[in-house]
């Protein structure tokens, strides 16, 4: 007898004449069909689409940088000439530079009775700050007006990413026009490195940071008043990454057909019982009438 492989389908299939079609049935597959489309196209705009996942660890995850931060820097004073603004810069390392002018401008503001400053300059990952006052003026003012609003101040490389949603420049848009124009402002920064890595696996540095400040009047040794704007920091150990995901195929591919299957499954089952039940009570009724 020749070896027939048609014993190993387990899909037999049954004659159409021996199968019996019903409206109840015909609603399911219907019903069990919209049902099926409508979670395919939900699975496949999830597919389709990227997710960003963030996670947190300790580590300097720009060891490249040659202990760098590159800062980005945006101010205006609108009542202190620019021959009197200055960038000072200092940290723990032994920094101390006054009257930074490399890749800065001063654009004059109010016919010149104000200045806006725009810098570009790197500062050291340790602790430090940053001042913008009259230090380095060649004769120092007697009432120097420190009234300023903050454009930006940002650390690090420039992140644009819908999905990512961060503190990367907190202090942009501050407004200290009506504050006391002799007084000095501290605004105190807590750096948190971050990593954002796209799906080709490319990876771009910034930074967030967190803010407090306060306003006071500071005398010097001689008793004058010389207030200055301060940006003191100090870097957080903690690293936040984010990174661009998309479903795997496999998983998409799994996902479908257990939706396939079961739908068609559960689908069965009702339209089943729902048979058996309507075929009883047939047989009920009829053995009433007899």
């Amino acid at each position: 007898m020749p070896f027939d492989v048609r014993r190993f389908d387990i899909y037999r299939k049954v004659p159409k004449d021996l199968t019996q079609p019903t409206y109840t049935g015909a609603f399911i597959s219907i019903l069990c069909c919209v049902f099926i489309l409508f979670l395919f196209l939900s699975e496949l705009t999830g597919f389709i689409a990227t997710e960003t996942v963030n996670e947190l660890y300790v580590d300097d995850p720009d060891k490249d940088s040659g202990g760098k931060i590159e800062v980005s820097l945006n101010i205006s004073l609108p009542n202190l000439h620019c021959d009197l603004v200055g960038l000072d810069i200092q940290d723990e390392m032994g920094r101390h530079e006054v009257g930074h002018i490399d890749n800065s401008m001063k654009v004059p503001l109010n016919d010149g009775g104000g200045c806006r400053f725009e810098g570009e300059f790197t500062i050291n990952k340790v602790p430090g700050n940053f001042h913008v006052s009259t230090h380095s003026a060649t004769a120092q003012p007697q009432n120097p007006d420190m009234t300023h609003t903050i454009h930006k101040l940002a650390f690090g490389e420039k992140l644009q990413v819908k999905k990512v949603q961060g503190a990367f420049n907190a202090l942009g848009g501050a407004d200290r026009l009506a504050s006391n124009p002799l007084a000095s402002h501290d605004y105190i920064l807590k750096i948190v490195p971050t990593v954002y890595e796209d799906l080709s696996g490319r990876q771009r540095f910034s930074y967030q940071y967190t803010v407090a400040n306060k306003e006071y009047v500071a005398y010097s040794h001689t008793g004058r008043i010389i207030p200055a704007i301060w940006f003191r920091y100090d870097l957080s150990p903690i690293t936040v990454k984010y990174t661009e995901r998309r479903q795997p195929l496999y998983r998409f591919i799994t996902t479908i057909c257990a939706i396939v299957g079961g739908t068609f499954t559960v689908a069965g089952i009702i339209d089943s019982c729902i048979f058996t039940a309507s075929e009883a009570w047939k047989k009920i009724q009829i053995g009433k009438m007899s």
